[in-house]
């Protein structure tokens, strides 16, 4: 009995060993293998909207899907209707938002997801830093996102 409870053991701890993976930096350079955009990302930062109010809407976008050709196919969620969208990620920091398309649910309060619409088309830049991704614009708005995964 003794050897069967060694043996299990042994088995479940080279299980953990070979499942287990280091962190890597993570690089905002779309040709290295380290590129890590597609994540969920929760919206932390947009205008006047209050941390307490993104967190109420469960403001986020998926950008969870497979990558061609530097596009990914996203979602996004502002607490009401869910949006798609094409995001196109380039070189040097650059970024292309197409084809935002919405449910027409009518909500109650629909400012912030109004305010998302408006402004999430027209953000032309972006920073993956750490678990925090940024959107930016020409004219100085930006938007901030930090990794659904990160604690």
């Amino acid at each position: 009995m003794k050897k069967i409870l060694v043996s299990i053991l042994a088995v479940l701890l080279l299980g953990i060993f070979f499942n287990c993976s280091s962190v890597t930096k993570r690089s905002t350079d779309i040709n290295t293998p380290q590129y890590h955009i597609q994540r969920e990302w929760m919206l932390v930062s947009l205008g006047n909207f209050t941390k307490t109010d993104l967190i109420k809407n469960k403001a986020e976008i998926d950008l969870t899907a497979t990558m061609e050709e530097g596009k990914i196919r996203g979602a996004a969620y502002m607490g009401c209707n869910s949006m798609s969208f094409t995001a196109e990620f380039k070189d040097k920091g650059n970024v292309k938002i197409l084809g935002l398309l919405s449910t027409m649910k009518a909500c109650q309060n629909m400012e912030l997801e109004n305010e998302f619409q408006k402004k999430f088309e027209a953000m032309t830049k972006y920073k993956v830093e750490g678990h925090f991704l940024t959107l930016s614009d020409d004219k100085g708005n930006t938007m901030k996102f930090v990794a659904a995964d990160w604690d």
